[in-house]
């Protein structure tokens, strides 16, 4: 942006006394240690990005939600401007930024002709997972980024491959992989494990149910209790699709089955929860199997600790 300079910039165009004097007469304005913005009016959103950069070390980019925001994305707004310094830059004078580090960021993860200068789409959504704190938002944000068609899985994938190590690793690949529609089989692992955790008989899956607009098929049903079960893998932003779901779901309930819908984020990483929900939906239809302690091991927890065991000797 034109009118945010670095002051060393500032310098070489104008000339010290010049610069010097606009600023003391307020022609112009100092935002912060080592930026000069050539008017004296309100700082606009725009040029406060620019500062910000201005205010960092070279190289530095906008990153994550900022950037995201910038090239578009929708329905998630980062609190304190984002932005990625080089690995060992000094923190820059604007304060009140969000600040992280990075080895990588030559053109494959920055856009070379993108002003101001930002990460691109695939590297902000992984940063932007993988800086929240709530697993549920990262993962709203990777699929969201592939559902409003900013990037593909495949760049999500090299760009996750280049940052390395990271907070919800595995989750943004699960994330990544869901966008894809390439995990059909990983909810039915997994909820065949809850069914197993929660002592419930083994459901039959995809059994056809005819209704006025067709056939439908269930992911899980218990035909003695009238009960079935549901696993979406992906949030439904698609209007038409989700339309299509709500339609299907009435369906299953008119022709007399009691249905429960979960995610795939749910039957992987709320496994306690979707078990509790099962057996209190059976017991309420007349099941009177054995009790189970589901403040046990989930499935997935006992995963975790089998991975994360230290090894003897």
């Amino acid at each position: 942006m034109d009118d945010v300079l670095r002051m060393s910039d500032a310098v070489a165009r104008f000339g010290l006394g010049k610069v010097r004097n606009n600023v003391d007469r307020g022609l112009w304005q100092k935002p912060c240690r080592g930026v000069v913005l050539l008017h004296n009016g309100p700082i606009t959103p725009d040029q406060h990005l620019a500062v910000a950069l201005a205010s960092a070390a070279p190289g530095a980019a906008l990153g994550g939600l900022t950037a995201l925001g910038l090239d578009g994305f929708d329905g998630f707004e980062a609190e304190r401007p984002q932005i990625v310094l080089p690995s060992g830059a000094r923190r820059p004078s604007l304060p009140g930024l969000e600040v992280r580090w990075s080895t990588r960021l030559d053109d494959r993860d920055v856009h070379p002709q993108h002003d101001p200068r930002r990460t691109r789409t695939a590297r902000s959504l992984v940063d932007a997972a993988s800086w929240t704190s709530n697993e549920r938002r990262a993962r709203a944000i990777v699929i969201a980024g592939v559902q409003q068609g900013l990037t593909t899985t495949r760049h999500l994938r090299e760009a996750l491959s280049r940052r390395g190590p990271c907070r919800h690793r595995a989750l943004i690949v699960e994330s990544i992989l869901d966008a894809a529609g390439g995990v059909q089989s990983l909810p039915e692992r997994d909820f065949g494990e809850i069914c197993q955790f929660a002592g419930l008989p083994r459901p039959s899956r995809q059994r056809v149910v005819r209704g006025p607009t067709g056939r439908h098929y269930l992911d899980a049903s218990w035909d003695g209790l009238g009960m079935s079960a549901e696993v979406h893998g992906i949030p439904h932003h698609a209007v038409e699709r989700w339309s299509a779901d709500l339609v299907r779901a009435n369906e299953i309930v008119i022709g007399g089955d009691r249905l429960l819908i979960f995610s795939s984020y749910a039957t992987r990483r709320e496994q306690r929860t979707v078990a509790d929900q099962l057996v209190r939906m059976a017991r309420a239809l007349g099941w009177d199997g054995p009790r189970t302690d589901l403040s046990a091991l989930t499935p997935s927890e006992q995963r975790k600790r089998r991975k994360f065991r230290p090894r003897a000797g």
